[in-house]
């Protein structure tokens, strides 16, 4: 067997493409397609009375990567693991060394992939840190303890198939509390009153009118607060004092104001910013990051850090002073992230600063370009300086009533160039103090207060970060994962919604398991794991300290608590023995079935209109129905689970009516063959017709 000098194994095969560009013949780039180990999925796979011992396995699917990786181990001589810089990678370098029994590997470690990073890392090569390994382990073994521990639990007191997870849990704990914050909220009704107003017309003033808007927000002298001005007939009765009132300007407040550019992207900023801006998933998000790091765009994408390497602010700052010139460039701008970050990463930042969104557009396109670009202009205006408004403050007085009027206009755009942002520019016209102004017109508003807004993924996202919950690698994952479980679901404006069985769930581990959906407790948790991998603590530790109290807690709950009685009585008959039918709850949610079970097994699916059911409505006409196929049938699409769980979409008259698809319905018609468009997991929106190639543009 021919010999190879150097045998380097990174997890992708588009890494290891990436790697090879930089490197010579005498390197050897595989990889290993992610982890190579793993715990059982069969069994808990750890020995609780063994000091927590781990059993891992090698997958069905990743053991003819082993066999190939260690062949071609034996025939290198020298092994280098250049898996990511994370606990994450560091884990999966760890569990190659143990599946292929090496002895000597090297360990290399960087933040980019381009020819200079990757050089430096050969030149100083190192071990695998045990700290970051045993952190990882940690966690995973936590996760297995509570998944595996709790599920059974779950399936005894409510429905077989349910299943808990230790930071899963907390997640839907947020939006389960949002929704009874919602529930329990009233409305308020409240008035303001804006006036229209202009400079008096002079000689000296032009023709134009010149109006501008000031609000209501002083009676005799004092603050006039949101909620003061109760109905309408408060409303009127300050109009009155005010349609005939003299409005004079009583102060004009003129100062220069700074909006300095916001830092380089974190793992969650980034995740947040793709989410409100273009409303991709975190998990599409990390996925387009992953390939942008993979391919050498950016530096590695899963990030707590807001550090940036000598290196790249050099870059940064040569590239403003030569494209935009010297009064655009800050010098070197340095940002500090939040306690526990971890300062020796960097934040998410391209390779280059010189690879512009633009001189990328052959190589990157649709989704990928977008998050490029994000990443590119975040970074270069984070190193540029703060835009310069002049912003202009009017008091202004009627009777014993005062108004307030503001205004703001950019005299330097600054960082806004490369990153633009949305900041109010209400131009106020020439004005002087004591000057007299017409009333164009008065108007009362009637507003009632709103109730606080459900989380979407950008704003669940920074709860997490905000209550220490996960961290960088876990944010995405962990949403996917409570949607999978159909204990939350994403309403038509993209915001989360508890389930009802995601409600269930969450009351049950609430009174019996406070522990594992308290936000302190598993930030603190987080904080232990943090320990482990600084090295100040052992893993064994903190899952010991962790397992004594939850085993004693779930020996006591578990033939303490009755089973959930979730069945509600019917009037409905079983078409198949004539039994009572009950609505019932399951794994996926409510559905229809006998009481003759075992005996009987018939069920049928329930079509509710609300987010707590099997099936949401859409209001969109199914396509089929709408075209007359089903006779005398007129059914609307809604979000259906199949047996394994897996969501698609159908018409609510099946089985009348069969139209189904994998891909989400829109409101929208194909102007090529009029069938219904859909929006894939991607976000690409396309024609349903599978014989049609129509996709709407970006």
């Amino acid at each position: 067997m021919k010999k190879t000098e150097s045998l380097l194994i990174v997890e992708s095969p588009t890494k290891a493409r990436t790697l090879g560009k930089f490197l010579g013949k005498e390197y050897k780039v595989v990889a290993s397609f992610g982890h190579v180990r793993d715990l059982p999925k069969s069994k808990l796979g750890v020995d609780v009375d063994k000091n927590f011992e781990p059993t891992y396995i090698i997958p069905t699917k990743a053991k003819k990567v082993v066999s190939a990786l260690k062949k071609d181990a034996k025939s290198a001589d020298e092994v280098i693991l250049a898996t990511d810089e994370d606990r994450e990678g560091e884990s999966i370098s760890w569990h190659l060394a143990e599946a292929l029994g090496l002895k000597n590997p090297k360990r290399i470690v960087f933040h980019e992939i381009t020819k200079t990073a990757i050089e430096h890392a050969l030149k100083n090569p190192g071990k695998i840190d045990m700290n970051l390994v045993n952190a990882q382990q940690a966690r995973r073994v936590l996760d297995r303890i509570v998944g595996y521990k709790l599920s059974p639990f779950l399936w005894k007191k409510i429905s077989k198939g349910l299943s808990a997870g230790r930071v899963q849990s907390v997640a839907v704990k947020l939006v389960v509390e949002k929704e009874e914050e919602i529930k329990k909220f009233i409305a308020v009704e409240y008035w303001t009153v804006e006036a229209t107003l202009r400079p008096q017309m002079t000689n000296n003033k032009s023709q134009i009118t010149n109006e501008f808007v000031a609000f209501l927000n002083k009676k005799n002298g004092q603050p006039v607060d949101k909620l003061e001005i109760k109905n309408q007939q408060e409303a009127d009765e300050i109009l009155k004092h005010l349609e005939n009132a003299n409005y004079q300007i009583e102060k004009i407040t003129k100062k220069e104001t700074r909006k300095n550019p916001l830092p380089p992207f974190t793992t969650s900023t980034l995740q947040q910013a793709g989410s409100n801006k273009f409303g991709y998933s975190a998990k599409m998000t990390m996925s387009l990051a992953q390939k942008l790091y993979e391919e050498g765009h950016i530096t590695y994408h899963r990030t707590d850090s807001l550090n940036l390497s000598e290196m790249s602010l050099n870059m940064a700052q040569d590239f403003i002073t030569k494209n935009f010139g010297k009064e655009y460039s800050s010098g070197f701008k340095v940002y500090k992230a939040g306690k526990g970050a971890q300062e020796a990463h960097e934040a998410i930042r391209p390779t280059h600063a010189d690879h512009t969104p633009e001189s990328l557009k052959g190589e990157l396109e649709g989704p990928k370009l977008k998050i490029y670009t994000l990443i590119w202009q975040r970074f270069v205006a984070s190193q540029m300086v703060p835009a310069i408004f002049d912003s202009t403050a009017v008091e202004i007085t009627a009777n014993n009533y005062g108004f307030g009027a503001n205004g703001q206009i950019l005299k330097f755009d600054g960082f806004l160039k490369v990153y633009p942002m949305k900041f109010s520019e209400n131009e106020m016209p020439v004005l002087a103090e004591k000057e007299m102004l017409d009333l164009v017109r008065i108007t009362p508003a009637q507003h009632f207060t709103e109730p606080p807004a459900r989380y979407n993924e950008a704003s669940l996202i920074k709860a997490l970060e905000k209550h220490g919950i996960g961290r960088p690698s876990t944010y995405a994952p962990t949403l996917s994962t409570i949607q999978d479980r159909n204990y939350i679901i994403k309403n038509e404006q993209k915001r989360f919604e508890p389930t009802e069985m995601g409600i269930i769930v969450t009351d049950m581990l609430v009174k019996n398991f406070p522990q594992i959906v308290d936000i302190e407790f598993t930030a603190t948790m987080e904080k232990e794991l943090d320990e482990v991998a600084e090295g100040k603590d052992t893993w064994e530790k903190t899952i010991k300290d962790f397992y004594g109290p939850f085993a004693q807690n779930l020996k006591e709950k578990y033939d303490q608590i009755p089973k959930e009685d979730l069945n509600i009585k019917t009037d409905k008959k079983c078409p198949k023995c004539g039994k009572d039918m009950v609505d019932k709850m399951g794994r996926f949610g409510r559905f229809y079935a006998c009481t003759g079970f075992p005996e009987c097994k018939h069920t049928e699916s329930i079509v509710k209109t609300t987010s707590d059911g099997p099936a949401i409505t859409l209001d969109i006409v199914c396509p089929k129905c709408a075209q007359g196929l089903p006779a005398g049938r007129q059914g609307k699409m809604a979000a259906k689970r199949s047996k394994r769980g897996k969501i698609f979409y159908g018409c609510d008259q099946y089985p009348a009516c069969d139209m189904a698809t994998w891909d989400k319905p829109i409101n929208e018609f194909c102007p090529t063959c009029k069938s219904i468009l859909v929006e894939n997991k991607k976000g690409q929106i396309k024609c349903s017709n599978k014989e049609c190639e129509y996709k709407k543009s970006e």
